[in-house]
């Protein structure tokens, strides 16, 4: 199961809202007690905007993929898609890794198929998915630890 690590938890969240918030009710407080009185209303519609953006980046940390292996089956299942979004004998599917220090992908193929996963995480982490993935799907397929394996 690959699901993205959450920076903040949901009371720092809100903290962070709140926190903005008074922010551009005080920057607003004082354009407005200098005569602008359109300030108050741009100091709301700032704080809902960035309401929507934090309950998005809230919920873009609920997505996750899971990848299910055994000996007859690989199945890529993401939390968007109801079906899975990649499904294959482990013997034919190739694990790739494209690109340089910085952006890599890790990609898994079968008979003219691929895709990525673990986008969302670290660079790190993507080597270490990588890693583990070529272990498993060696094992799962039957072949051997010494056999060489597509990494680009």
């Amino acid at each position: 199961m690959l699901r993205p690590r959450r920076a903040l938890s949901a009371g720092q969240f809100t903290g962070l809202f709140v926190a903005l918030s008074l922010a551009t009710f005080g920057v607003a407080g004082y354009a407005f007690a200098q005569g602008n009185v359109f300030a108050p209303a741009f100091a709301l519609l700032d704080a809902a905007f960035i309401a929507a953006v934090l309950r998005w980046v809230w919920r873009q940390g609920d997505r996750f993929e899971e990848i299910a292996l055994d000996e007859r089956s690989l199945e890529v299942r993401r939390s968007a898609q109801a079906e899975p979004a990649f499904r294959a004998h482990p013997y034919w599917v190739r694990l790739q890794v494209h690109g340089g220090e910085g952006r890599e992908r890790v990609l898994l193929g079968s008979h003219g198929r691929q895709v990525e996963v673990g986008a969302f995480l670290s660079d790190e982490e993507r080597r270490d998915l990588a890693r583990q993935l070529k272990d498993l799907l060696a094992s799962a397929a039957g072949r051997g630890r010494n056999e060489n394996h597509t990494l680009g």
